[in-house]
């Protein structure tokens, strides 16, 4: 049975670095944040609506191995509440995937971060326009950078759930 588990863990470790994907440390800079990546990733800023306000959101992101990877980053406007703006980021990034806001989640705070409700990581299935099947694996969170709150949120697209790859992804993301 000991085997059994050790073979198991093995096998898990060995699907999440696959050659497919070459895991690199990447420094967000305009996030303070360290993060995961299986490629080199691009970076784009834009602004966008968020919660009723304009922000300005930083973005980093690749493909590797059939999946999306992307880790985004926004500094909230003075008076904007974190859980209604995660609230709004977590129903709109799902309508994207063509799922549906709320789904299960379990919570996702990393070392620095607000511990607030909305501080999530969850898996949702949902649909491209072209129809084909689509997996959303993310995690949205929190925190206070001096008189700003900082949020952030990776995801991971893919045609059915990598939870080893996600965890890799997922546990890579560390404030500065």
């Amino acid at each position: 049975m000991k085997c059994l588990v050790v073979g198991a863990g093995l096998a898990a470790l060995l699907v999440g670095c696959s050659p497919a994907l070459n895991w690199r440390t990447v420094m967000f800079d305009a996030a303070a944040l360290g993060t995961t990546f299986p490629c080199k990733p691009d970076q784009e800023a834009r602004r966008v609506a968020l919660a009723g306000q304009a922000v300005q959101m930083e973005m980093m992101g690749c493909e590797a191995d059939g999946a999306t990877f992307a880790v985004s980053h926004a500094v909230l406007p003075a008076g904007t509440t974190p859980a209604v703006a995660l609230q709004h980021w977590q129903a709109a990034a799902s309508a994207r995937a063509g799922a549906t806001w709320p789904a299960a989640t379990t919570p996702f705070v990393p070392k620095g971060a607000l511990a607030l409700p909305e501080a999530v990581r969850t898996t949702v299935q949902g649909q491209r326009p072209d129809g084909a099947a689509v997996t959303l694996q993310a995690a949205w969170f929190a925190r206070v950078v001096g008189p700003e709150v900082h949020l952030y949120h990776a995801a991971l697209y893919s045609r059915a759930p990598r939870p080893e790859v996600a965890d890799v992804f997922f546990n890579g993301l560390v404030l500065k």
